[in-house]
């Protein structure tokens, strides 16, 4: 007996295509007709197949609203997924938030069928959303730290999409790319869209440097490569004033070598990696997005002027760009900074963005930053992307605090055995004083550690060595309760997208 997702049900050229439960909480892919290219058992007229690539790139092939596409200048939200079982929830908290893309009533709720029964009827799904999604999102790091592939994400992602039915456009990820070798998996996957992260290139020096420091950083810059030379830059910059509307940049040689200095050399290592990506995906079948977030020090409106000219004299073509904000957007909690200060550099960002593109202005470590979403939503213009990913994982601890509190004991307290170690690579400061041990809380208490700063932050970042040690065991207690992790999602992450529409 195999239990079908009702939603999944869609017939094409007479085939039957679904998506099922075995007894034994296997998803299986069930068609029914032409069966050519798939790979499977034979049970009465259907061919039951396992949830392989093999079956996936079939499926692909056949439906072409499972495959990821571009999506331009719409307003788009990123939702990451560490453990490969969350897009479901995703499509629900976009459908529940968004009315334009719920889809139509399916009628009957999941139900039993066996060899020989005929599949039942079913709507035609539309979706409309205001918000474009992303449901396959992952990064290298995050890559090699659950130790799954780029196809393995996107393909997870596609049979989240199927089983919820999702018939709209959605997006694919390949999320901070470092080197040219880090692209190649992702575009033999199929990913859209491609996040440079030239980081480890912005001299952070040139904040502190003396004026002669910082000009002898910017003769050392490779002008060849560059295609330019420090006079022709002067007379692009210096003295001209680039009027904004509500405010103008203004260049001094002082202002602009500092800019240049800082960041010539991540505009060099960001040319390579879009043209590098262009030869393997080719030029007008992916989009780019430029990241100079995960820096120590904020991207000034000059200095965010300075990059996106640049890079667009080099040809090169984006479709977002993510700052350094002022203030801390630090893993799994809200905005930590002064959000009035925050609203006035967001805006100057934007305008920017809509004068040298236009394109959309990247939020990334996007979870729970509930403190800005109204302001991003007011002051955006509808130029805007929200990269989560950290947030989804945290739900399904939830899941896991709230029916079975003895796991997720010993998850916490490994966590805090882990944390000082994992934390190395990314922006936080939770303190471990400050999460309780577990034996010390009752199972209600265990809840309240998702709404407290350092637990959140702790779990956060041990994701990796926690699904070392109990990978296994939570992803099979989280499919045997799947419907609870999914309404877990859904009401988390429609609060994030409500503040976005505010």
């Amino acid at each position: 007996m195999t239990e079908i997702y009702p939603q999944s049900l869609v017939e094409v050229d007479g085939t039957w295509y679904a998506l099922a439960r075995s007894a034994s909480d296997r998803k299986v892919l069930v068609v029914r007709g032409n069966v050519q290219g798939f790979e499977g058992e034979r049970q009465g007229d259907a061919l039951i197949c396992p949830l392989t690539p093999a079956n996936a790139a079939a499926l692909r092939a056949r439906l072409p609203w499972l495959r990821p596409t571009l999506l331009g200048l719409q307003p788009s939200f990123g939702f990451g997924d560490r453990l490969g079982l969350a897009t479901p929830g995703h499509v629900r908290a976009l459908r529940g938030w968004d009315s334009l893309s719920r889809l139509s009533a399916m009628g009957q709720p999941l139900q039993t069928v066996s060899s020989g029964t005929a599949f039942p009827g079913r709507g035609r799904l539309e979706s409309l959303p205001h918000i474009a999604p992303i449901f396959a999102q992952q990064s290298v790091r995050e890559n090699a730290r659950t130790r799954r592939t780029p196809q393995q994400v996107l393909d997870d992602a596609m049979w989240g999409l199927f089983q919820e039915g999702w018939r709209g456009l959605w997006g694919a990820d390949a999320d901070h790319l470092k080197t040219p070798e880090d692209v190649d998996a992702f575009a033999a996957a199929g990913y859209t869209l491609y996040t440079v992260d030239p980081g480890e290139y912005v001299d952070h020096a040139v904040n502190t440097a003396s004026p002669a420091a910082v000009t002898e950083k910017v003769m050392a810059l490779p002008w060849y490569t560059l295609e330019d030379m420090p006079e022709d830059m002067e007379r692009r910059y210096v003295g001209r004033s680039f009027d904004l509307g509500d405010f103008a940049l203004t260049f001094d040689r002082p202002r602009l070598y500092r800019a240049a200095a800082k960041y010539g050399w991540a505009i060099v290592h960001t040319v390579q990696m879009y043209r590098h990506i262009a030869g393997r995906v080719g030029r007008d079948r992916f989009e780019l997005e430029i990241s100079v977030d995960e820096t120590d020090t904020p991207t000034s409106p000059e200095e965010h002027w300075y990059i996106a000219s640049e890079l667009k004299r080099l040809g090169v073509r984006w479709v977002s760009l993510a700052p350094r904000f002022v203030g801390r957007f630090e893993k799994g909690i809200d905005y930590l900074g002064d959000p009035d200060t925050f609203a006035a550099e967001f805006a100057r960002h934007v305008a920017i963005a809509q004068a040298l593109g236009p394109y959309k202005i990247s939020l990334h470590s996007g979870s729970d930053k509930l403190t800005v979403y109204p302001i991003v939503a007011r002051l955006s213009r509808g130029l805007v992307h929200v990269k989560t990913a950290g947030t989804s994982y945290l739900e399904a601890l939830r899941t896991v605090a709230q029916l079975d509190p003895g796991f997720f004991r010993e998850i916490l307290a490994f966590a805090r055995t882990r944390y000082r170690t994992d934390r190395a690579s990314y922006h936080v400061s939770a303190r471990l004083t400050r999460v309780p041990a577990p034996k010390s809380l009752d199972d209600a208490a265990l809840l309240g550690l998702f709404e407290q700063f350092d637990a959140r932050q702790v779990l956060h970042v041990t994701f990796g060595s926690v699904l070392d040690r109990f990978g296994e065991r939570l992803l099979a207690t989280l499919r045997a309760h799947e419907e609870a992790y999914y309404a877990h999602l859904e009401a988390h992450l429609k609060r994030h997208l409500t503040l976005l529409e505010s």
